[in-house]
């Protein structure tokens, strides 16, 4: 009787044990046909085709780029300051695109003006001016802060504040301000993106030729910059 009860006891035993095998199998082709099953992000379809050669020549303004100058991929933002959907993009995405791409050298990246408003024209010309080289700083805080500024009943006194922060005084930023010939072109650089290029809205990226307007996430940027690799 006890050498029945043994054999029965191991028979359950390797029965279960079966049992759990198949069911961890089981799970686990689950597992990775959930896996096969979810749909990578896919690259947003381009708006047009742009020259860029015609697009990093020189233009009025000095260039403000991150980045290896050699990099394969090369993205052109068109941003505006007061722009909601440009701001989240700083936000939310650009960093992810600055570690992944931009510090490894896979990318170079170049912010451009394309204002909207003279609150956005104003902020943009403050970023340039800012002391000691502090452009994408300064367009960080911005951005950062930009219900502060964007909408303020008083939004001089909003940039002002936020300016001195960078180390401007009052006669720096009212120099800066009041610089007619940063201005005009500011100006420039956004009438030749709207003219030469088709950028009607912000953001828009240009990106080795494509043409693609609208708030990008990280995935949807690395669906577009891996094949470019």
């Amino acid at each position: 009787m006890a050498y029945l009860t043994t054999r029965l006891i191991a028979a359950i035993a390797a029965s279960l044990f079966a049992l759990t095998v198949a069911s961890g199998a089981q799970d686990s082709s689950s597992d990775t046909s959930a896996k096969m099953s979810t749909p990578a992000v896919e690259a947003p379809t381009p708006a047009g085709d742009v020259d860029m050669d015609k697009v990093l020549a020189a233009g009025p303004l000095e260039e403000k780029a991150l980045g290896d100058a050699d990099a394969p991929v090369t993205v052109v933002e068109y941003m505006s300051m007061t722009c909601p959907h440009c701001q989240a993009f700083h936000v939310n995405t650009f960093d992810a695109l600055k570690e992944k791409y931009i510090d490894t050298g896979k990318v170079r990246f170049i912010l451009r003006e394309f204002p909207l408003d003279p609150r956005a024209a104003a902020a943009i010309m403050l970023a340039r001016c800012a002391p000691n080289d502090q452009f994408f700083p300064m367009v960080d805080v911005l951005f950062n802060q930009q219900t502060k500024w964007a909408t303020a009943q008083d939004a001089r006194t909003a940039l002002l504040e936020i300016s001195r922060l960078a180390g401007f005084t009052q006669d720096s930023f009212e120099a800066c301000l009041t610089n007619q010939q940063l201005l005009d072109d500011v100006n420039t650089v956004r009438n030749v993106a709207a003219n030469e290029y088709g950028v009607d809205s912000t953001p828009t990226f240009l990106i080795n030729g494509k043409r693609y307007p609208g708030d990008l996430s990280i995935e949807q940027m690395s669906a577009i910059i891996d094949p470019l690799l």
